[in-house]
């Protein structure tokens, strides 16, 4: 067998050496066409310091005519001693997720061919040739042959300077490219912000001008700051670029780039646009063609009609923007913001904090509350005001002004900010541009005087001839600590490259899921220099409901043996020294807590963990509390680190300004009021355990009632009675993100606190195929159940009278539309046990 020597053990590196790199030079793939441990994914971040899952690396990639060509197959290598399939699939996996159509696993004896054009899996006694098997994959692929002077695109190499492209990035041109081979004229890429869409364009651009193929390009761009983004991207292609501005029209270059209104401005009489011959440009681009543009860039694409087009998008397909998929069709290539978190090329959200004020919570507020409450209302302009009984959220800051409501939430914000880091970037967008001038000027009177500086925050506004000069130089300067906040209202929600953003604030209504996804695609680029591999997103308008499996993709730790080790020191975040003592809970899987306590070096360690990454939540006085993943490892030598920040006091009380009451309904305490006293709240728990006490002698006896709905109903309205409310108990024991059977059965049996985000991931596990059972407007009403349990708890849910709350009656049409959809009162009932039985699955083992 090829002369090796069967009583030496190879490993798999003597393998590659010995034998397998022997076998692939003598089949033509010299080390030209050779890359070796090639990343596909750089393992996904799991915290906000910066810990991944393992990566993905294919042992080897082939490339066309060399590596900076087209991959062609996959190879993944085994020991001799290992079965010569073993690796097959792991190279089937890689070979979809690189695009290639050839994949082989190798024991350096045995070569194992799997081809997907024929779906057929070979023993082969040599690697195919480079010539074989790009013959093979422009016959089964049918791309034609280049025809005249030109070359084929595919071969010309990719244009590498300082960066290489991604494994996401290669497939996106060759798909692209293929389709134009074929003759198609209009293509769509779909892709994530922050995955390099503009790269991917440049590089298509390249190919297809370096081949002969086109030979006049125009890239259509809606922001003038886009438009020198753009031509910095086309580097490479130096002075055949020109930069359309007002009349300055051209003839003599071969790249164009304008925005679309420079072009349908007017010049002697015709649009700029129009000065081109219609057949002028080869390959026209349209830059974030989801946008407002689509009228006027039509009408350009119209004029250029026997150019390609290719259209950029990073927003998938919505009831929003379907003028765009019907123009260009389905996207050629799709990379998904949750694909680019899956890889680690992305930052995921940290946390998705929701915040409501009183009037908020409600929905609108009337006249007759304004009224009532002594509220001094002012009108500002000339003539009668016209006053309306009631004004939805909607129309908060436009039609109806609330200062007071304003003044409230820049305060929390403060807050936040004065606990997380008050110099991280953030983004507030806001509803009107008077309304982001006003929230700028109430964060600076309170943090300049802190930090003696005159802009923590500025507005960025389009009537601030300052503004983009400021965006540019200052905000997205990673050489500036300030200004720290932006306030906008949409001048940030698409185009601008800052990738140290690490909050986005919502103080805007959103009612698209297109915006949506455009501004959180402004804090999902990494910032490694600063340290920023998350981001986080605080909504007080209910935006975030736009979250779907686009954004943000569900991490579990696939199941599998529970044989690697949690090895985790727990430090402050400023001094990096231990924390001692912190109560950590790491979730197993899901409902399986284990409690454990830190040692004086901050150390956690356990045995048996699931392989990759496990849930941990490590709380510790003096800290904010932290629930995140975190790596676990084959050996127990690797260690993870988890950084704590020190929590700030702060007393929170409600704000009454010029006469209206607002404060944070989630974050106001609560003064405590049992049978006429006031305890205090050492008292108050004290109190609360012997009531609890008297009618539940033991977990067992406490999981018998919470399961049971009635019997759960009558044992919390007999604690309400004795002055016990579980929500106040939740403030005063500070973990108000508990289950309330998790809160009681921690405050009796000392049971590890288990949070309702935990009992919700509890219940998408267990229920899935509950789920399936319905159609989407269903699972809709069960997942918005779901989402306002994990915000409002297990009582919100258990009384109908939730499908009456604005949300539910807008988009669902109340109590009425909910028993239509289950078809009748019955099917609602069961659907509400199932969702009790899904969040409680736990309860019914041992």
């Amino acid at each position: 067998m090829w002369g090796v020597r069967m009583d030496i053990e190879y490993s798999e590196a003597d393998t590659r050496s010995k034998l397998i790199d022997p076998k692939l030079h003598e089949s033509g793939w010299d080390e030209g066409k050779i890359r070796r441990e090639y990343f596909i994914s750089i393992g996904r971040i799991l915290n906000s310091d910066g810990s991944r899952t393992s990566p993905k690396r294919a042992d080897y990639v082939l490339f066309y005519p060399d590596i900076n060509g087209h991959a062609l197959a996959i190879v993944e290598a085994k020991k001799v001693s290992e079965d010569a399939y073993k690796g097959l699939e792991q190279a089937k996996e890689y070979a979809r997720r690189l695009d290639v159509p050839f994949a082989y696993s190798t024991n350096g004896l045995k070569i194992i061919e799997y081809d997907f054009f024929t779906k057929q899996t070979t023993e082969i006694d040599r690697f195919p040739s480079p010539e074989e098997l790009w013959e093979r994959y422009l016959r089964y692929r049918n791309v034609p042959w280049v025809q005249g002077k030109a070359t084929n695109p595919l071969a010309v190499p990719f244009y590498v300077r300082d960066k290489r492209p991604r494994y996401y990035q290669e497939v996106a041109v060759r798909r692209a490219i293929e389709e134009i081979l074929r003759g198609r004229k209009r293509l769509l890429l779909t892709m994530a912000t922050g995955s390099g869409k503009t790269f991917v364009a440049f590089q298509i651009a390249w190919k297809l001008y370096q081949s002969g193929l086109v030979k006049k390009i125009l890239f259509v761009v809606d922001r003038v700051y886009l438009r020198g983004q753009a031509y910095n991207a086309f580097e490479a292609f130096g002075n055949a670029r020109w930069e359309l501005k007002g009349n300055n029209v051209n003839f003599a270059k071969d790249v164009y780039f304008a925005t679309y209104q420079t072009l349908y401005s007017e010049k002697n009489g015709k649009r700029v646009y129009q000065h081109f011959d219609s057949d002028y440009f080869d390959l026209v681009i349209i830059d974030e063609c989801h946008r407002s543009g689509w009228n006027r860039w039509h009408d350009i694409l119209k004029h250029f009609g026997s150019a390609i087009h290719l259209g950029l998008t990073a927003t998938p397909k919505r009831s929003d923007n379907v003028d765009v998929y019907r123009y260009f069709g389905e996207p050629v290539y799709e990379y998904k913001l949750a694909q680019g978190i899956e890889d680690g090329y992305l930052a995921p959200p940290e946390e998705i904090i929701r915040v409501y004020t009183n009037v908020d919570k409600e929905g609108r507020i009337t006249f007759k509350e304004i009224r009532n409450s002594g509220a001094v209302i002012e009108v500002s302009g000339e003539g009668e005001p016209e006053l309306k009984d009631y004004y939805t959220v909607q129309e908060f800051e436009k039609t109806i002004i609330l200062p007071d409501r304003t003044r409230a939430i820049v305060n929390w914000i403060a807050e936040f900010l004065e606990k997380t880091d008050p110099f991280a970037k953030t983004v507030i967008f806001c509803p009107t541009q008077r309304h982001a001038r006003e929230v700028a000027a109430l964060l600076n009177n309170h943090f300049n005087p802190k930090f003696n500086v005159d802009n923590y925050a500025y507005p960025i506004v389009s009537d601030d001839p300052e503004a983009r000069r400021v965006l540019r130089n200052s905000f997205a300067s990673s050489e500036e600590i300030f200004p720290v906040v932006e306030t906008t209202v949409d001048v940030l929600s698409t185009g601008i490259d800052v990738p140290p953003i690490k909050n986005i604030v919502f103080l805007k209504h959103i009612g698209s899921k297109v915006e949506f996804h455009q501004i959180i695609g402004r804090a999902s680029r990494l910032y490694e220099k600063g340290r920023k591999f998350t981001f986080r997103v605080i909504d007080f308008t209910g935006a975030t409901r736009f979250f779907d499996e686009w954004d943000v993709p569900r991490f579990e730790p696939k199941e599998g043996p529970t044989d690697w080790y949690l090895n985790m020191v727990i430090v402050d975040d400023e001094t990096l020294e231990p924390v001692k003592g912190a109560n950590v809970v790491v979730y197993i899987k899901p409902g399986k807590p284990v409690h454990i306590v830190a040692g004086d070096d901050g150390r956690v360690f356990l045995r048996n963990v699931p392989r990759e990454a496990v849930l941990v939540d490590v709380r510790a006085r003096g800290y904010r509390p932290k629930k995140t993943y975190v790596s676990t490892f084959p050996a127990p030598n690797n260690q993870t680190t988890l950084t704590l920040r020190k929590q700030k006091p702060v007393n929170r009380a409600p704000i009454t300004v010029r006469g209206l009451r607002v404060f944070i309904e989630e974050e106001n305490k609560v003064k405590i009021e049992v049978h006429g006293n006031r305890p205090l709240e050492a008292e108050y728990v004290k109190y609360t355990r012997e009531q609890v006490m008297k009618r539940v002698a033991s977990l067992n006896d406490l999981k018998r009632i919470w399961l049971n709905r009635e019997a759960r109903i009558k044992f919390k309205e007999d604690l309400r009675k004795a002055g016990i409310d579980l929500k106040v108990l939740s403030l005063v024991e500070k973990v108000p993100e508990a289950d309330e059977f998790d809160l009681l059965a921690h405050l009796l049996f000392n049971a590890p606190i288990v949070s309702r985000d935990e009992r919700a991931r509890l219940f998408y596990e267990v229920k899935k195929e509950f789920l399936r059972k319905f159609g989407e407007r269903g699972r809709s009403v069960i997942i918005d159940l779901i989402d306002h349990y994990r915000l409002y708890g297990l009582s919100e849910i258990e009384n109908p009278k939730v499908f009456e709350l604005p949300g539910f009656k807008e988009a669902y049409g109340g109590l009425k539309g909910v028993i239509k959809l289950f078809k009748g009162a019955k099917g609602l009932k069961k659907v509400l046990e199932e969702i009790e039985k899904g969040l409680y699955a736990d309860l019914t083992e041992g």
